[in-house]
């Protein structure tokens, strides 16, 4: 039997899980948590159901799947890979795994840094994408901002090639161990400072630190952080798909917020049953 892997949880996710079931595929979803949807207070123009919790929507349709025999991985993805059969590898802080089509449908990151100099030297030594700039910063002194299990990830990614990473928290403590090749500084970042490209940055005590690169990391990857480490396409932030919700690489799709558009669940269950049928087609073929 094929083999689907859906990474995200909410809406456009699990209406793409219902169809692939029902499709005879087999579908794991992999998320580690319910992302925008918490913050949603009350939802009251979602046909068929009165006023509800972006909670209690989320729990309904994770509920709904899981008794049709959806199988569910709580794991927070790091990576998307290739085998050697250019069949797609999910890599997670724990494990990997192999299918025959993935669908994204993480949403969008909305978590960012207010740090000045950050925005100002994007592609000029700030990077969100250790995979895909490794190679412009061998034998460098390169930073990863953020403080999780994907930070550590594009760090260990770094320091197969980099003369030294190190990870900066920005004040945060972290929430992973780290090995003894990465280093670690905790303090609250004031600046991001240069000419034409990243020189150093500055902390809230006066001490600069100087560094070649800095790469972004902050909480979890998303479905456009993914989408750029191997290759799909993504203009302005959003991932680019076709009308069956297939990306430039035919056997990864992408549904949801990380396509842009109208930001409501509705249009995300839409995007996610497109998504579904598509994939369906797709593995049958």
């Amino acid at each position: 039997m094929k083999k689907a892997i859906i990474i995200g949880s909410g809406p456009a996710g699990i209406s793409a899980a219902l169809y692939l079931k029902r499709g005879n595929i087999d579908v794991t979803v992999i998320s580690k948590g319910i992302g925008a949807l918490e913050k949603a207070e009350k939802i009251e123009n979602f046909y068929g159901t009165e006023p509800v919790s972006g909670i209690e929507l989320y729990n309904r349709g994770i509920e709904s799947a899981k008794k049709l025999g959806i199988e569910f991985i709580s794991e927070q993805v790091v990576s998307l890979n290739f085998d050697e059969n250019f069949k797609p590898i999910v890599d997670t802080e724990k494990n990997s795994y192999k299918a025959d089509a993935v669908l994204l449908a993480m949403g969008v990151s909305r978590r960012s840094a207010n740090i000045k100099g950050l925005k100002e030297f994007e592609g000029k030594g700030v990077s969100y994408c250790a995979v895909c700039d490794a190679f412009f910063y061998r034998n460098k002194d390169v930073a990863v901002l953020g403080n999780g299990e994907y930070a550590l990830h594009e760090a260990s990614v770094l320091a197969q090639t980099s003369k030294s990473v190190t990870i900066l928290s920005n004040g945060l403590d972290m929430e992973t161990d780290l090995p003894e090749n990465i280093g670690y500084i905790s303090k609250k970042i004031i600046s991001v400072n240069g000419e034409n490209t990243v020189q150093s940055v500055t902390f809230d005590d006066g001490e600069t630190f100087e560094i070649s690169g800095i790469f972004v990391a902050l909480g979890i990857a998303g479905s456009v952080d993914l989408a750029r480490k191997v290759g799909v396409e993504v203009s302005d932030n959003k991932i680019t798909v076709n009308e069956n919700m297939q990306t430039n690489i035919p056997f990864i799709f992408a549904a949801g917020d990380c396509i842009g558009g109208v930001l409501q669940v509705s249009k995300a269950v839409s995007d996610g049953a497109r998504a579904g049928l598509a994939m369906i087609n797709f593995l049958k073929k």
